[in-house]
């Protein structure tokens, strides 16, 4: 990537998706999101269930993955979606927590929010709540999250590490990540690298799976775990044709636990006695 300032890359990456979230039908394409949301959405992992769960916009196709298959969300948790676009991961996440269950999405882009807020007005959804903010400096609470899931977003942030502080900041004791995203496999050419439409379709601004898993353990993230999809190079290819950045990027998923937390707690002054039946 050329040398943009952190706010520069911001700009950017607000514009595109702030042009994407007003845009309708095949104006909505961007790289990384060509072909329908549904048809996108199926391939990465998603069922017929979960598209027919949302109304109309909240996919936009803008995914390269499931984060939904590693969360194992139970009901009455508190979840965080980072980067939500149009919603689509926060009204799925939202029927599994259920009324006692919470759902957090945030999202940089003043478009994205208005159009997540209306499409959670026609669902009707009342365990929802779109914030305004960058995913560097989050507008949550301190250890008052479960679940963070992100979905092929954290590539996008020019402070990757200061997304893993903030995302291990708002975590509850025991609480975990599941993201799904982009990483770089070798350094990307010149010819990708400082390309603008690289960079906001999820390209240029991955960084490696060691660079990865080194911010989230400096950050105090425990059990780290990054698993790249080679499977993803498919449909990588289509996001910038003719470009070969199939061969420098994958999808692939990051799971960390932060440490504490009733999991962690096995000794007499935490733990119930057990009971005969």
């Amino acid at each position: 990537m050329t040398e943009r300032t952190e706010n520069e890359v911001r700009d950017i990456v607000r514009q595109q998706y702030g042009s994407i979230a007003r845009a309708t039908g095949p104006a909505a394409c961007a790289p990384g999101c060509c072909g329908t949301g549904a048809d996108k959405s199926l391939a990465l992992g998603y069922s017929a269930e979960d598209l027919a769960a949302v109304p109309e916009g909240a996919n936009m196709g803008l995914g390269c993955g499931n984060p939904q298959a590693i969360a194992a969300l139970k009901a009455g948790e508190t979840v965080l979606d980072l980067g939500a676009g149009g919603g689509f991961d926060c009204f799925l996440a939202a029927k599994q927590v259920g009324a006692a269950g919470r759902v957090i999405g945030v999202d940089m882009t003043p478009d994205m929010i208005s159009k997540a807020r209306a499409n959670a007005e026609r669902l009707g959804t009342k365990n929802v709540d779109f914030r305004l903010g960058e995913i560097e400096h989050l507008p949550v609470s301190d250890a008052t999250v479960d679940v963070i899931l992100s979905n092929c977003v954290i590539n996008l942030s020019p402070d990757k590490a200061a997304v893993f502080r903030e995302a291990y900041r708002v975590l509850k004791p025991g609480g975990r990540l599941a993201i799904s995203d982009v990483v770089m496999l070798k350094p990307l050419p010149p010819s990708l690298a400082n390309d603008t439409l690289a960079l906001t379709g999820c390209a240029a601004g991955a960084a490696s799976v060691e660079t990865i898993e080194r911010f989230l353990r400096e950050a105090g993230f425990g059990e780290v775990r990054v698993e790249v999809k080679q499977e993803s190079r498919e449909f990588i290819r289509e996001w910038l044709p003719g470009s070969g950045v199939e061969d420098y990027v994958a999808s692939a998923t990051l799971e960390a636990i932060k440490p504490g937390g009733k999991a962690a707690c096995c000794g007499p002054a935490c733990c119930p006695p057990t009971t005969s039946a």
